[in-house]
């Protein structure tokens, strides 16, 4: 039966001021709605308050049959009291007189008034007369201070806490829906759900309907009752059959479930707390395994790149080194630019893993041996070293190469030209014509010979010109030096055989000397002056068809003037030309005047005006100007590719320095708060980015000038190797920064630093930070945290705090401490982390006291992933209290921390 505590209902006895409870700022849930400080009216079924009484004065072997009769006399009123508060109250008077029971009653109410309710309107005289109203408001109160009021979840309290508790017990469970403490629980499913979520044996939940709540409601209670000890407080039937379940004995009945589970509810806690910490490990496990990882291909690409950049053996073509060349263009275009971004954001990832590890208090990240940072960058500086000159060897290969491609045609030219004048000559020299030649035909033969002797001597040159081409081929190391060298073997002996051939045959004539009388001394004057104007013509000849090579507007401009200093010379030419001719046609009339028998030949040179005159013209019908003209412009596109080069260079380079200077002083300098630092920067690092496409440009006509055979560039200082490094360092370089601004808002976040803080810390690191390096000197770190107020004197004591506070910020000794030091050493001071100790202590509550935890515990109490995570690390726990599948939190704990090995 319902006592409303209305007014409209019981005018004459009760009114609203009746019952007022002063405000507490803990008390939240006490009775809605509020006039001021006093209380209207609440109904509330009396049974539900008697089987909650009862469920604490069973404690004490007793119980009440009728609320408002058994607390009259004050005595079960304060056994109550004592019971829930675990405290004792002032003895009790046994008399049966009133005067009695009023005092037992308000010893009873001064206890509660004590714990800070202030009962207003509610004497000890209604109680000890039964008044229904003012007990079942007094024992409300009661439930409210003892039951409800301490219930806090994340810094809500009382009805919210409450509520909030139960929204997140049932939020898995489907057809759960808890917005309040009335209709919410209609259909009898919040309750199961709440014991099913605690103790999943006792409840089949998946068989239970939303449209049986009489079913679902019985059996809540029912199993709440004999498994739970939760006394049954309210009827099924009262609820299903009201519009709207009376709050307050919902409210009563429901923290009876919560103060049933407040174990589970200290093993939630803790598996939160380990759960925060495992997520840490496993976050950081994997920044680990992806540095590793990363770290492992980076260097596994610098060792298979060295080998080919130390390979500096030379090909034997211009086509096989013009490849090397263009691979090299391509590895510096292509390959290398994403290994230098890999090595920067390792780095990054570096320090980001190692500010992360300080934050969470785990000891520093050392990778595996090989794949440190200092590893890398060794490696990547053998990396460059092996890449430094080589393109350079490339390009002397190449000139070499072209080189060697002239001179063996150079070669070739000339050994044709020899071979063809040396056709016939030892056979001719082997003739024995003289021993039946006749007096003047050995005159004429022995002046002959003088004249081959003479012509013999004039291919000497030639001769030597070969050798020394082939001793330069054979120097350059030319692929085909081996058929050069037989070649030119087989004419050096040629040409032996022919001195060996010539001194016999001069010998042979001159014993024949003396039986010579007559000689044609113009034949022989024709020989002699044409034998070296025929070889001059044939000198002329090769140096009018030989190649050049030239690599300047000026090599060029010379050549030219040497060939027009060549031309100058052509007239004296042309006058020996027709003196020897002259010689000829007085040959001809001498014999015609004096009808000389002279078999119509020179018998001393195989030499003919035909033949002078066909070689004159031959001689200078070449396109050596044309030549000249076609090389002149391609000079001059040469320089116009130096120039469009350096043009860009000259303003690449600048910048490239300028940005590096502008990046070092926004490193040392505040404007507005870190976000908008990181976001400066990102805005300069897209602008610098955006600058690419000028870079590209420039890589682009380096590659032109390098297809030209352009080996220098006398307008500009800069190459191109020195604006890929440039470029290399300022994109590494604002990707530092960036970094270092995202680590100290990492840190500024994790360790609570304000703004303010930071722009504190960052002003007076700067003030000291004079030669703007980015890094303070010992005595300059000292006079920092003095003005911060560190108390750091010339005294002992002052110098060892000094001491510890360096090994702290540097502890590698370097005299240098960086401002990522500087703040994590001013944040960890006030630092409030997780420690092993408080791990230890949460899986202690997960174990339920126990020095050791089960898989079962761990995956009930965990989520699956973090709860393998423990399984697989966790080591047997072997203690004299151990059981089988016993695991050792302890030394697991420790191990997060880094105190021992996983």
């Amino acid at each position: 039966m319902a006592f409303p505590f209305s007014s409209c209902q019981f005018p004459q006895c009760f009114s609203p001021d009746l019952l007022s409870i002063t405000h507490n700022p803990s008390l939240n849930c006490a009775p809605q709605p509020t006039h001021g400080d006093r209380l209207y009216p609440i109904t509330v079924s009396p049974h539900t308050f008697t089987a909650w009484c009862n469920s604490h004065l069973r404690k004490a072997g007793t119980q009440i049959e009728n609320i408002e009769e058994d607390f009259r006399d004050g005595l079960k009123l304060m056994l109550l009291l004592e019971v829930i508060s675990g405290e004792r109250l002032a003895k009790p008077e046994r008399g049966k007189m009133r005067v009695h029971k009023i005092s037992n009653v308000n010893k009873a109410l001064n206890f509660i008034a004590s714990k800070g309710v202030k009962l207003v309107s509610i004497g000890a005289e209604e109680i000890v007369d039964g008044n229904a109203k003012m007990t079942l408001g007094m024992i409300w109160t009661i439930i409210l201070r003892f039951a409800i009021q301490d219930i806090s979840v994340e810094e809500t309290s009382a009805k919210e806490g409450l509520l909030l508790w139960c929204q997140r017990k049932t939020a898995p469970y489907k057809n759960v829906n808890i917005q309040n403490f009335h209709i919410s629980w209609k259909d009898g499913l919040g309750f199961c759900a709440l014991i099913h979520r605690h103790r999943p044996e006792l409840i089949d939940y998946g068989k239970l309907r939303k449209d049986d709540p009489m079913t679902n409601l019985n059996t809540a209670f029912d199993v709440a009752e004999k498994y739970l000890d939760i006394p049954k407080m309210l009827d099924a039937e009262d609820i299903v059959g009201t519009a709207r379940p009376d709050e307050k004995a919902i409210m009563t009945y429901v923290s009876s479930f919560y103060h049933a589970f407040s174990g589970a509810q200290k093993a939630e806690t803790a598996a939160n707390r380990i759960c925060k910490v495992l997520a840490v490990n496993q976050e950081n496990e994997q920044l680990m395994e992806d540095y590793e990882k990363l770290a492992s291909d980076l260097l596994e690409w610098i060792r298979r790149t060295i080998p080919w950049l130390e390979n500096r053996v030379p090909e034997n073509t211009m086509q096989a080194m013009q490849q090397k060349l263009e691979d090299f263009r391509d590895y510096r275009r292509l390959h290398k630019p994403p290994k230098v971004q890999e090595k920067c954001q390792l780095e990054i990832n570096f320090n980001t893993l190692q500010t992360k590890l300080r934050l969470s208090n785990r000891p520093a990240f050392m990778p595996s041996e090989g794949k440190m940072v200092s590893d890398i960058s060794n490696a990547w500086g053998s990396l460059e070293g092996a890449e430094k000159g080589y393109e350079e060897w490339l390009l002397n290969e190449i000139r070499r190469l072209e080189r060697l491609d002239h001179l063996a045609e150079k070669f070739r030219q000339k050994a044709a030209i020899h071979e063809a004048w040396t056709n016939g000559k030892e056979e001719m020299l082997q003739r024995k014509d003289y021993e039946t030649a006749s007096l003047s035909d050995i005159k004429a033969l022995l002046k002959k010979h003088e004249a081959f002797e003479s012509d013999l001597a004039a291919h000497q040159d030639r001769v030597e010109q070969i050798a020394a081409i082939a001793q330069e081929l054979n120097e350059l190391e030319y692929y085909d030096s081996p058929s050069v060298n037989a070649r030119c073997q087989q004419i050096c002996d040629q040409w032996d055989s022919l001195g060996v051939l010539t001194q016999k045959r001069s010998e042979a004539l001159q014993r024949t000397e003396k039986l010579l009388e007559t000689i044609d001394q113009l034949y022989l004057e024709f020989a002699k002056r044409a034998a070296p104007f025929n070889n001059w013509m044939e000198g002329a000849m090769e140096d009018l068809q030989d190649t050049f090579i030239v690599h300047t507007i000026e090599e060029i401009q010379g050549l030219s003037t040497a060939h027009e200093q060549f031309k100058a010379t052509l007239p004296e030419a042309d006058k020996e030309r027709q003196a020897i001719l002259g010689i000829h046609n007085e040959i001809a009339k001498i014999v015609q005047t004096y009808h000389v028998n002279m078999a119509g030949t020179n018998p001393y040179t195989t030499i003919n005006p035909q033949e002078i005159n066909a070689k004159w013209d031959k001689s200078f019908q070449t396109n050596i100007d044309q030549a000249l003209i076609e090389e002149h412009a391609r000079q001059q596109n040469n320089e116009r590719l130096r120039r469009q080069f350096a043009n860009q260079a000259n303003v690449i380079g600048p910048w490239i320095q300028t940005k590096m200077e502008e990046i070092g002083r926004i490193s040392i300098e505040m404007h507005g708060t870190l976000e908008d630092q990181l976001t400066h920067l990102r805005q300069y690092e897209k602008s610098i980015v955006n600058y690419k496409p000028k870079i590209d440009q420039l890589e682009g006509d380096h590659q032109l000038i390098q297809e030209a055979l352009i080996f220098d560039n006398k307008h500009t200082n800069y190459t191109m190797e020195h604006i890929r490094v440039g470029w290399e360092q300022l994109l590494t370089t604002i990707a530092r920064t960036i970094n270092e601004i995202e680590n100290q808002i990492l840190t500024r976040d994790a360790k609570g630093i304000s703004q303010e803080q930071m722009n504190e810390f960052r002003a007076s690191f700067n003030h000291f930070d004079r030669d703007h390096s980015g890094t303070l000197g010992a005595e300059e770190f000292k006079a920092c945290l003095i003005s911060l107020g560190f108390d750091i004197g010339n005294d002992a004591q002052g110098e060892a705090e000094f001491a510890r506070i360096m090994s702290i910020v540097d502890p590698n000794r370097l005299g240098l401490i960086t401002f990522q030091a500087f703040i994590d050493f001013m944040s960890r001071e006030t630092a409030d982390t997780d420690t092993a100790d408080q791990v230890m202590a949460s899986f202690k509550v997960l174990a339920g006291d126990k020095n050791y935890i089960l898989v079962d515990e761990l995956r009930r109490e965990l989520p699956p992933d973090q709860a393998e995570y423990c399984i697989a690390r966790m080591t047997p726990y072997t203690g004299p209290d151990a059981v089988p599948g016993a695991l050792d939190y302890m030394s697991f704990s420790t191990a997060l921390y880094g105190e021992s090995d996983l």
